[in-house]
């Protein structure tokens, strides 16, 4: 009897393990996938830049940063300059610096503290500086960019490049402007052209680009510090060098894209930018047609409700509406009306002149050769970028809204277009950066040198080559606005940008004091200086164009800097 009880105990301990085993062996091995698949998950989590939708990605999470521009942070003296300079950035809250990663010349500079990348030569041949006054200088920004925990926006090359002559008595030294580091027109003087737009056509001048392009994306192509790629800074027809009529926003975004294949097809890690201006084409023929993201599911709308509107390229007639809808609220809160104003002491005319309000205007009908929505819908583009440089440009056509003041103006005219730009977030289904806004006071006016031009129009001498930091230079101008002003608009500027949903707002330029000087550089002595030769050093400032931070509001200007910083991350 018992030994019957064992055999049937042990028949039903034998059917229970025959019919849960492979339950439990199922149960294990799909533990163990998964805790594989998770580890596998954390282990490909990339520490590259990366976009997810709207958002830039660093390390899985979302990225949003308040940054700024220091193009002439490579030709700095010292490492412990460059160091100190990007480690003083990270302190203020900066995240992101976009620096010049080009610096051609013509001919190798004699002074050995000059920095140079590439020599372009006039038989069409090119040499690569892969000395301490070259690359290594590039290769020592991103190493201490890296210790001081900023990520490095690299430029490729400037639409800027004008060349001074004998009548200016230019003085300055190279590099001291942002557009004295050569650029497209310097490959176009050097290989023969004629026009600024065979840059972007011409097999040769493009082959001699990707050339540069090649040496330095794969330089860095395993370098997370590197933020992103920009294909060139501000590119458009129009340039020192003259456009062909042939050039049209078609022309300049097909270069986009021929340039970003070729970044994309030998560097898989890093996102690509075009660095354009932000200007539209409205009307234009598009090279690549949108194709909206795919819609997030949702619930069909109640009956009564329209359904949203699939996303499409700005029109003319929603643009003339936002122009209608922002005077009607502007009136509303002034309570009244004149029939004029002086804006930056050009008169305008009064809102009856209804052909000048129904135009769209040069930032919106193509004539800078700029398709900002054509070249963000590219698809090796990973996010859009505009600039804001209200002492430049008109980004908003038509009269001053006369119920608001010049400056008010000047600030209304960023909100309009930074909430313009930061909608094509939605529509194209990337992130959207401001890589550069700036807008010149009275004290930086003498500095100030347009990015098309060597020339400080406002300087106190006839040259007009003003080349101090904070100038002490005076003259009977009352350029620009006032300091307190800058920094008003700076801050409704940066705050428009987060509300507006920009993933970056990039201010330009950031300046510094009391860094090594050598003489014969952008970095020269200052007055107070007793160096006078290039093997001396003595004491500098980093150059102005106008823009720079350095002045007597430096520290209001880093303090709203820094709460931006800290605004834009809270709402990650």
């Amino acid at each position: 009897m018992c030994m019957r009880r064992l055999q049937l105990s042990s028949w039903f301990l034998m059917q229970f393990l025959r019919i849960l085993w492979p339950i439990l062996l199922g149960t294990l091995f799909t533990t163990v996938q998964g805790a594989r698949r998770n580890a596998k998950r954390q282990t490909n989590l990339s520490q590259f830049v990366s976009t997810s939708g709207s958002q830039f990605i660093v390390n899985g999470s979302e990225f949003k940063f308040v940054g700024a521009n220091a193009p002439w942070l490579p030709t700095l003296i010292t490492k412990d300059d460059i160091k100190n300079t990007l480690c003083n950035m990270s302190d203020a809250g900066i995240k992101v610096v976009r620096t010049w990663g080009f610096n051609d010349v013509t001919e190798i500079p004699e002074n050995k503290n000059q920095t140079w990348f590439q020599l372009i030569n006039k038989d069409g041949t090119v040499t690569i500086n892969n000395g301490t006054n070259g690359l290594q200088k590039l290769d020592f920004v991103l190493e201490a960019a890296h210790e001081c925990n900023i990520l490095v926006i690299i430029s490729l090359t400037n639409n800027w490049n004008p060349i001074a002559n004998s009548s200016t008595n230019n003085t300055r030294p190279r590099n001291t402007l942002s557009n004295d580091f050569g650029g497209m027109d310097t490959y176009t003087r050097q290989f023969g052209g004629s026009m600024h737009d065979e840059f972007y056509t011409n097999a040769t001048l493009l082959a001699a680009f990707q050339n540069y392009t090649t040496q330095i994306v794969t330089r860095y192509v395993n370098n997370p510090t590197v933020f992103s790629w920009e294909i060139a800074n501000d590119p458009r027809c129009n340039s020192s060098v003259e456009a062909s009529p042939s050039c049209t926003a078609q022309t300049v975004t097909q270069w986009h894209s021929t340039i970003a294949q070729h970044i994309k097809s030998i560097d898989p890690n890093h996102i690509v930018s075009s660095g354009n201006q932000g200007f539209f084409c409205i009307g234009c023929p598009k090279l690549f047609p949108l194709r909206p993201p795919p819609p997030a599911p949702q619930v069909s709308a109640a009956p009564g409700l329209r359904r949203a509107t699939k996303p499409q390229f700005l029109t003319k007639r929603k643009l003339m509406m936002r122009r209608e809808e922002r005077r009607r609220m502007n009136r509303a809160l002034s309570g009244g009306d004149v029939s004029g104003v002086r804006v930056r002491g050009r008169w305008v005319a009064s809102r009856t002149r209804r052909q000048e309000e129904n135009e769209a205007g040069s930032a919106f009908d193509g004539s800078a050769g700029v398709d900002t929505e054509d070249i963000l819908n590219i698809p090796e583009i990973g996010y859009s970028t505009f600039q804001f440089f209200p002492d430049q440009n008109t980004y908003i056509q038509g009269p001053a809204d006369s119920g608001l003041s010049s400056f008010q103006n000047v600030l209304q005219e960023g909100l309009d277009w930074i909430q313009l730009q930061g909608e094509l977030s939605s529509t194209f289904g990337k992130p959207v950066a401001l890589t550069a806004f700036g807008l010149v006071s009275q004290q930086h006016a003498p500095d100030f040198v347009p990015f098309n031009t060597t020339v400080a129009p406002f300087a106190a001498n006839s040259q007009g080559t003003s080349n101090t930091t904070t100038s002490s230079q005076t003259s009977n101008s009352t350029f620009g606005v006032t300091s307190a002003q800058r920094t008003q608009a700076y801050s409704a500027w940066l705050d428009a940008g987060i509300t507006s949903g920009l993933a970056g707002i990039m201010q330009y330029q950031w300046g510094v004091s009391n860094v090594t000087a050598a003489a014969g550089t952008s970095f020269s002595p200052d007055e107070d200086s007793t160096s006078a030769s290039p093997d001396e050093t003595g004491t500098s400032s980093s150059p102005d164009d106008g823009y720079s931070i350095i002045d007597s509001n430096t520290e209001d200007t880093e303090s709203i800097i820094s709460a931006a910083s800290l605004q834009i991350a809270a709402d990650t």
